[in-house]
């Protein structure tokens, strides 16, 4: 019973690390800044979804980087054929330039001056060799200019590298405090602001291209005359912000690359300007332009549209101007952001936002804090109540878990999220399920005539194979959680796997430290481990084989009413799978209305909008299909939806996903569930038996059909956190599964003359009060999340709870009964068959 003196050195100096680590979490700013330089001040990093912020995911638009490359090439091809004389016309069809000669005899002859635009790049850094990005080929009388697939996507990979320092440039502009701005993948930025709720601005700063260029205005025909006659050579129509379009020269005078700073200003009339100021090279050019050109207009074009065009009454030579139109002082600071920066290299959708105002992340913080209370309290007097001293040890270990998990966090800057505290909750219902196991283990050891002493030492020593082969499931669910998942539920993933491997420290080491201390003080001659025994037989003898085949019918039918309500009635697939947008919206003042808002939200015609109660009577939820016209106009449809209902609702949260996202969150969802249950399978085959493999396999396919199930026939949302659920479920459902199949292998080595049904009952009636109280304590805290968790993330919670309870039937009705169909051989059948294989060794041998 004697522990080593280094072991409770270490645990008491974890304890204490842990405990200094997490105090900086519960005092106020000032007071942590006041601390000593020795103190740790890392806090734990909130989420966006408690602090409030904006997450967008933008992609580089390949229409974009394809259209403007063409573009270049165009002029090109048209400068050289204009030069030699050769007539033609040149159009464009996906990534190709069709050049159609007037003259078809000389076709030859215009491949042979084209030649020079098929480009052969050079790699860069991170390729080796060359990649061709053009090919010039004559088909069908006339010369064809390519741009290859291989060109298309390293040019998207260099442009997102470019985007990045400028969207980073323009967030610091803004003096948002610790952005997120990271590289996804060849042509995806994920941009994540914490406090900043106005996601719209956001969306401007960080999304406009500010590609600003000069051009002369053509002087001798308007726009309207252009389209009507035909566009003269070397010009383009481009819509202006008055609503009329404007006919200018197509080759840019000066771009905007040339600046070197912009400011907001006003104007002799007080109205909001933007100025401008050129580098040295620019000035020279600027001067040279409007000396040459006075009397005509110069216009001024961001992003495709003409800002103002006026006429240039006198030679600037001062390398400085100003931009005028209809601006704000809020929009004329933006635009000078945006110029200060400079431009993005290529357009940049928003395929992806999430935005969460401050107060509902203060109102998820106050629900998860409630609800992590309301689950200890019940957690801890369940385990007082039901083991007495040794509830009181393991609710201790229990505590310091909680700062453990808490310390861990703030040590790794892990971000926390609203599924992450729901993670914290749910470990703290299922810590104690390894202290249930050594305490049951206990009680069985000194009940079979063992001294107390004997009895607690080998209880830690036999519970902990099965304590570790209990908890490997819910790691690697995590695991595929937090490689498959994304924001949110990678936030779970993390909080669930900190809490599984404190959870083993905490349980089974601070867990022995003290019964060990107690032990030595006190030299009990008996022990009562659990207290429960005076009211309930805690291994009863209920025959549970007898039930299998009642029990497996049932299981069956239901699994079947499972499979079958999705295909009848659907899932009720959330946004994150189908794409779309979601709004939760509160009401300023009273209750919201719901008819009004429907009748308001249909006038902007954005095609099926849902209005649903979510929550109290003032939250409302908003739900808008995919709009035609693909991001861009999901985009305004949200814009068009919080500008409709700003007078008399406060937006919450925005949530918007795109076609292109939601197809893959689906995909990777659906991977995520399939490679967990395979990762299980074998974890459980190589521990044990291919038939235990095959059992465990079994439960997990009926606790998820089941659990999507739940989700069908109760119409609850069906998202990337259901997928999360789903996994947790897997976890929990094998956790149970593993120390049944545990307690089944070693009675196969036990007993010599029992059969297999026998030792199957006998493994469940013993395990079976550990069964019993981890699914009170998880139920306790899952209950807990349920009711006081938040709307946000209740159904989320719902399938857990559901998740307890076909978890615990299928290790019991499903993963055991499948044993007895697949042929599990017992101490009594590897005796018979070892003579024959002797025999035969014989003979052979003969």
């Amino acid at each position: 019973m004697k522990l080593p003196s280094f072991k409770s050195i270490a645990v008491l100096i974890v304890s204490l690390v842990s405990i200094v680590t997490v105090f900086p979490n519960f005092i106020d700013d000032e007071t942590l800044s006041n601390l000593p330089d020795f103190m740790p001040k890392q806090e734990i990093v909130l989420g966006l979804d408690l602090q409030g912020g904006s997450h967008l995911l933008l992609q580089v638009n390949e229409d974009d980087i394809v259209q403007g490359r063409l573009a270049d090439i165009r002029r090109d091809a048209r400068a050289l054929l204009i030069q030699a004389g050769i007539g033609s016309i040149i159009t464009t069809s996906g990534p190709n330039l069709d050049v159609e000669l007037t003259d078809s005899s000389q076709l030859q002859q215009a491949r042979e001056i084209l030649a020079p635009l098929q480009v052969t790049l050079e790699g860069n850094l991170f390729q080796t060799g060359s990649i061709q990005e053009t090919t010039v080929t004559t088909t069908g009388g006339r010369v064809r200019i390519t741009l290859t697939e291989d060109a298309i996507t390293s040019r998207m990979s260099a442009l997102v590298a470019q985007s990045l320092e400028v969207i980073r440039s323009r967030i610091d502009e803004v003096g948002t405090t610790e952005p997120i701005i990271q590289r996804q993948g060849d042509s995806r930025i994920l941009v994540q602001v914490p406090g900043f709720g106005d996601s719209e601005r956001l969306k401007d700063l960080i999304s406009q291209t500010a590609r600003l260029t000069f051009h002369l205005v053509y002087p001798s025909m308007t726009a309207a005359q252009a389209e009507a006659q035909g566009l003269p050579a070397g010009t383009i129509i481009v819509p202006s912000n008055d609503g009329f379009d404007e006919l200018l020269y197509e080759d840019v005078a000066l771009g905007g690359e040339q600046l070197i700073d912009a400011q907001p200003s006003f104007d002799q009339n007080g109205q909001p300007v933007v100025t401008f100021r050129f580098n040295t090279q620019g000035a020279l050019a600027f001067g040279e332009i409007t000396s040459e050109n006075v009397g005509r207009r110069f216009a001024i074009v961001l992003d495709d549209q003409v800002i103002t065009a006026p006429t240039i009454q006198q030679p600037i030579t001062g390398g400085t101007g100003q931009i005028s139109g209809t601006f704000t002082p809020e929009t004329a600071s933006d635009l000078a952001v945006l110029l200060r920066a400079g431009a993005l290299p290529a357009t940049l959708d928003v395929v992806e936002e999430r935005t969460v105002g401050p107060s509902l992340g203060a109102d998820s913080i106050n629900a998860g804090i409630t609800a992590g209370i309301i689950a200890t309290i019940g957690v801890v007097i369940f385990m007082f109540v039901a083991y007495g001293t040794f509830g009181l040890f393991a609710n201790l270990a229990l505590l310091l878990n909680i700062a453990m998990m808490l310390a861990v966090l703030s040590l790794l800057g892990a971000t926390l999220t609203l599924p992450g505290i729901a993670g914290i909750v749910l470990t703290i219902g299922v810590a104690v399920d390894s202290n249930v196991i050594i305490f049951e283990r206990i009680r069985e050891e000194f009940a079979a005539g063992r001294t107390a002493a004997q009895s607690i030492s080998s209880g830690f020593q036999r519970a902990m194979l099965t304590v570790v082969d209990a908890n490997i499931t819910t790691l690697i669910a995590a695991a595929v959680l937090f490689f498959l998942g994304s924001g949110p539920v990678q936030g779970f993933a993390v909080t669930l796997a900190i809490g599984v491997v404190t959870t083993m420290f905490t349980a089974y080491t601070v867990t022995q430290i003290f019964i060990e201390f107690w032990y030595r003080r006190r030299r009990p001659k008996t022990l009562r481990v659990n207290l429960l025994e005076k009211f309930l037989p805690l291994e009863p003898k209920i025959p549970f084989m007898k039930w299998r085949i009642p029990a497996l019918v049932i299981s069956g039918l239901l699994t079947l009413g499972a499979i079958a309500a999705p295909l009848i009635s659907g899932l009720n697939l959330g946004i994150d799978f189908t794409g779309g947008t979601a709004i939760e919206l509160q009401a300023r003042e009273g209750d919201a209305d719901i008819i009004d808002l429907r009748e308001r939200l249909g006038l902007l015609e954005l095609g099926e909008v849902q209005v649903q109660e979510f929550g109290t009577p003032r939250d409302v939820l908003v739900r808008i299909g995919i709009q035609e016209g693909g991001d861009a106009a999901q985009q305004v449809a949200v814009s068009q939806v919080t500008q409709a209902v700003d007078e008399n609702y406060e937006v919450r949260r925005t949530e918007a996903v795109s076609g292109t996202v939601s197809g893959e969150l689906a995909m990777s969802g659906t991977i995520g569930i399939i490679v967990a249950m395979i990762g299980i399978v074998i974890y459980v085959w190589l521990r044990f038996e291919w038939q235990f493999g095959v059992g465990a396999l079994a439960a997990l396919l009926h606790d998820a059909l089941m659990t999507i199930g739940l989700f069908a026939v109760f119409r609850l949302e069906f998202n990337l956190t259901s997928i999360a659920a789903i996994l947790t479920v897997i976890g929990y459902s094998l956790n149970d599964t593993v120390v049944i199949y545990d307690r089944i292998r070693e009675n196969l080595v036990k007993y010599k003359r029992v059969s297999l049904a026998e030792i199957i009952n006998m493994s469940l009636n013993q395990t079976l009060a550990r069964t019993i109280l981890t699914g009170g304590t998880s139920a306790l805290a899952l209950l807990a999340l349920v009711f006081f968790g938040g709307e946000v993330i209740r159904d989320f919670t719902i399938a857990m709870a559901w998740g307890v309870f076909v978890g615990t039937y299928s290790s019991i009705f499903v993963s055991a009964p499948v044993l007895l169909y697949l042929g599990v051989k017992t101490r009594a059948d590897a005796e018979v068959e070892k003579p024959k294989a002797e025999r035969r060794t014989d003979g052979a041998a003969v």
